[in-house]
């Protein structure tokens, strides 16, 4: 057998055994993958930064805090073993059954807070996983599926049932998907394209291009820059969940941008913004992988300008709604444009042109007091999920501030060519089986049945 063939063997071992397990057990085992990364989130965040060379520690700490806490307060009490519901009207029982050997594709961007809180998922319906780490982060991956390990067998849970790709290659991740029973890709667009192309089920993200619109009356100015500036800052802004764009009426915009400078952020010279274009985005368009994660002086330097080291954020003008825009797309660093709107509905409809070139499907946010506004928000904006007076990076993932699902994979439906447009849960990476009693029924008549 090959070294993957020979993996998902010991996955299946492993997962027939588990699947055996009574919901006290199973949840024993789904909290003590979450404690274990909880306790150990510094150090495994310091060896993230160090090997991938990607965000900030004090980010990635409170991500990989979160994230586990987040997920283990939802699922802790969520039944995902044997009769898991039963509809009285209906006469409908439903079981869970697990989905078996779940291939688990992470970034190096969160290369280990993805094995985490999916790992809390998948396991949570008693599958096995196999985790293929990103080639730029592999150590961490690994050392972090090893804390993992040593906390089950102290639970003398079965062997292998977490493992992971120790050299990851692209040879061994296409096999692995080949041989597996589910994939999660939680990564770039050729990521999830290759595993909605391995033949198997699969459960993928898009890219983020996240639009904020301020309604004209709402007037808490220090809010959006709180929050703004703490998300897109957060982890050097790298999430995909962090504000790409703001949208706010014209006559307002420089009120904002004050607001914005005096909160530790740096708006640039309108002369500048063209050159930031360049240093993001290749020639060909691509993003530049040298200026991910880059700190905003950091990135002002290349521009030939000084600024403080302490820069929050870097936040520039329009450059317009052309093409020729590039910034118009994900930045995957903390930077953010600005663009003006005569009237609320402009500033909907500006934002869902910038999510139509990228980021359809995934996330936006409106500050608004208005319910009609908010509305009509989400029923304008091509977006899996729109978050209210909330910052994008902390909110759209699931947060104890909203009722959104917590987690690391944010699915963005046929907009961004994948097949959930929630919150990738635990709800996702099960089967069920319906037991349908006999129940009589009065049938109308067909008359009735189409009857106006």
């Amino acid at each position: 057998m090959s070294y993957i063939e020979t993996i998902v063997e010991n996955a299946r071992k492993a997962q027939a055994e588990f699947e055996l397990y009574d919901q006290k057990q199973v949840d024993a085992v789904v909290k003590a993958v979450g404690k274990v990364i909880y306790d150990n989130a510094e150090m495994i965040a310091k060896e993230a930064v160090e090997e991938s060379g990607y965000g900030r520690v004090d980010s990635k700490i409170i991500k990989l805090q979160r994230c586990t806490l987040g997920a283990w307060h939802f699922l802790h009490d969520k039944p995902s073993v044997g009769m898991i519901a039963y509809d009285t009207v209906e006469n409908l029982a439903t079981f869970a059954k697990p989905l078996g050997v779940v291939a688990a594709l992470v970034p190096t961007t969160n290369p280990v807070s993805t094995v985490a809180s999916n790992g809390m998922n998948i396991l949570k319906c008693r599958n096995a996983m196999i985790v293929s780490p990103h080639p730029r982060a592999k150590r961490v991956t690994k050392h972090g599926v090893d804390l993992i390990n040593e906390a089950l067998r102290k639970l003398g849970a079965p062997e292998n049932l977490i493992q992971v790709v120790e050299e990851p290659t692209l040879a061994y991740t296409q096999e692995l998907m080949q041989l597996s029973d589910v994939v999660v890709a939680t990564g770039g667009a050729a990521m999830v394209k290759s595993a909605y192309s391995s033949g198997r089920p699969s459960f993928g993200v898009g890219p983020g291009n996240v639009q904020v619109v301020v309604d004209p009356e709402y007037q808490d100015f220090d809010r959006i820059v709180g929050n703004i500036t703490n998300a897109r800052s957060y982890d050097n802004g790298m999430p995909c969940t962090g504000e790409q764009a703001i949208h706010v009426r014209k006559d307002q915009m420089e009120a904002l941008l004050e607001a914005f400078a005096k909160a530790g952020a740096y708006v640039l010279p309108d002369d500048k913004a063209p050159e930031l274009a360049k240093i993001l985005f290749k020639e060909n368009g691509m993003t530049d992988p040298a200026h991910v994660g880059m700190r905003p002086c950091k990135l002002a330097e290349l521009m030939g300008l000084t600024i403080p080291e302490n820069t929050s954020i870097l936040l520039f003008r329009s450059l317009g709604m052309t093409r020729e825009n590039l910034l118009r797309r994900e930045k995957l660093c903390p930077v953010v444009q600005v663009f003006p709107f005569d009237t609320f509905e402009e500033g909907i409809a500006n934002a869902k042109c910038n999510l139509e070139w990228e980021g359809k499907g995934h996330s936006a946010v409106v500050y608004t007091d208005d319910t009609k506004k908010a509305e009509y928000a989400g029923l304008h904006l091509p977006v899996s999920r729109v978050v209210v007076n909330q910052p994008g990076g902390a909110a759209s993932g699931g947060n104890f501030i909203n009722g959104l699902h917590p987690t690391m994979s944010l699915g963005c439906g046929s907009w961004g060519n994948n097949s959930i447009s929630d919150n990738l849960t635990y709800q996702h990476l099960m089967n069920t089986t319906k037991l349908a009693y006999y129940h009589p029924s009065s049938l109308p008549s067909d008359e009735e049945v189409w009857a106006e």
